[in-house]
């Protein structure tokens, strides 16, 4: 009778989930102990989110930010499976999805990522546009190709919060809509931008400026109706119109997480050790949003995208090495700084010694990007159009 390869399911697509699976194929196993290396998300492509935004500008293409799983994972010895989880049983070792079977594992990663809780304030669940999928940005895509293509005088939208992503959100869609947008960007806090350096968040406040987008500070959201957006302000509620509501606030952890009989924290996070395992179930790996992880150092992880991208690393290599009698290596995070798109052809970062704006920021942005992109043939492939398009364009001008 053959003896089954150990298994290691990895539950979730993203940066944590698919650089863990793409790392895991490169690691040097030996025949025997060579594992059957499984990847389940529900989508059937991988989503760099950074430049989601790029997107509603088209300075970029879907298939750029968005290739497929099977094309990411070819010659990988991966195993792709589309599919949504419905549970785990984590007693029994075996992963549940939704219309299909359930399948044991030896090693599990659950990176699941986290969703955008629409369900704090009245109507926010019908009426606003989260931003963080695919799905979301062509459903946002199709709403302002209606306007653009109505009669209306003024397009009006209305960002609830004021993080990265709002204003993120705010620039580039006051970049497309020009004249026609008006903006409003809706913040609970005193301040935009909180946990941002200062030298960003006053490139940030100056590229809103440029651009005429108002901010509400120290503002919250009573209700969201089909054509309007009730706010309170110092205890005042003001109703106004609005064509768009869109949503960047909080992080939720999925149903399936909080089911799970494991410890965790106020938010539903997953407590996990430094090694990246939970807690009593060494054979599970959690990461990204829905874990909360102190590192070797004992310092707050934060919940995102180059926490995600190094924790995978380390998750792999804890992995082989738990697999191969190997130690394990404790999590150490490293922060790298922060980049921001502030619209077309310009952007902010701070990080290892450098503070840049403008289009030098927005270049060094796009290549750090590409660099971070899963695999070498994808990177050559979006290196290559972003050379070329400029001389197909200057070429076709003339």
């Amino acid at each position: 009778m053959t003896e089954q390869p150990t298994r290691i399911c990895i539950l979730g697509g993203g940066f944590g989930g698919l650089y863990t699976a793409l790392r895991l194929s490169q690691l040097p196993w030996e025949k025997p102990q060579q594992p059957e290396i499984i990847l389940v998300d529900h989508n059937d492509r991988f989503v760099f989110l950074p430049l989601l935004y790029e997107l509603l500008t088209g300075e970029l293409q879907t298939w750029e930010i968005a290739p497929p799983f099977e094309e990411l994972l070819a010659n990988t010895g991966v195993r792709f499976t589309q599919a949504t989880v419905a549970g785990i049983d984590i007693h029994e070792h075996r992963v549940q999805l939704q219309h299909g079977p359930e399948f044991p594992y030896d090693r599990l990663v659950v990176a699941l990522g986290g969703e955008t809780p629409l369900d704090k304030v009245p109507g926010a669940t019908q009426y606003a546009i989260p931003f963080r999928t695919i799905t979301d940005a062509y459903r946002l895509e199709e709403r302002l190709r209606i306007l653009e293509e109505s009669n209306t005088d003024k397009i009006r939208i209305a960002i609830v919060g004021a993080g990265y992503s709002g204003v993120e959100l705010a620039c580039k869609l006051a970049d497309r809509l020009g004249e026609r947008g008006r903006l409003r960007l809706i913040e609970l806090g005193d301040i935009i931008l909180r946990t941002s350096p200062e030298f960003n968040r006053e490139a940030a406040h100056k590229a809103l400026d440029d651009r005429n987008v108002w901010i509400d500070l120290e503002t919250g959201v009573d209700s969201i109706g089909s054509d309007t957006i009730s706010l309170v302000y110092k205890g005042q509620v003001d109703t106004i119109p609005v064509d768009i509501v869109l949503w960047t606030v909080g992080t939720s952890v999925t149903p399936v997480v909080r089911s799970l009989p494991l410890k965790q924290n106020h938010r539903g996070q997953l407590t996990i050790t430094p090694t990246l395992q939970v807690l009593d179930h060494p054979e599970i790996f959690a990461i990204g949003d829905l874990a909360d992880c102190h590192d070797a150092t004992g310092q707050q992880v934060p919940n995102t995208a180059q926490s995600a991208f190094q924790q995978a690393d380390y998750t792999a290599w804890n992995i082989w090495a738990s697999l191969t009698e190997r130690p394990l290596l404790p999590f150490r995070y490293q922060n790298l700084g922060e980049m921001m798109t502030l619209g077309t052809d310009n952007a902010t970062l701070t990080g290892l010694g450098l503070k840049l704006d403008g289009s030098l920021a927005y270049l060094f942005r796009r290549l750090a990007y590409l660099y971070r992109m899963p695999t070498l043939d994808h990177q050559l492939k979006v290196g290559f159009n972003w050379i070329a398009q400029p001389l197909l364009e200057l070429l076709s001008a003339k």
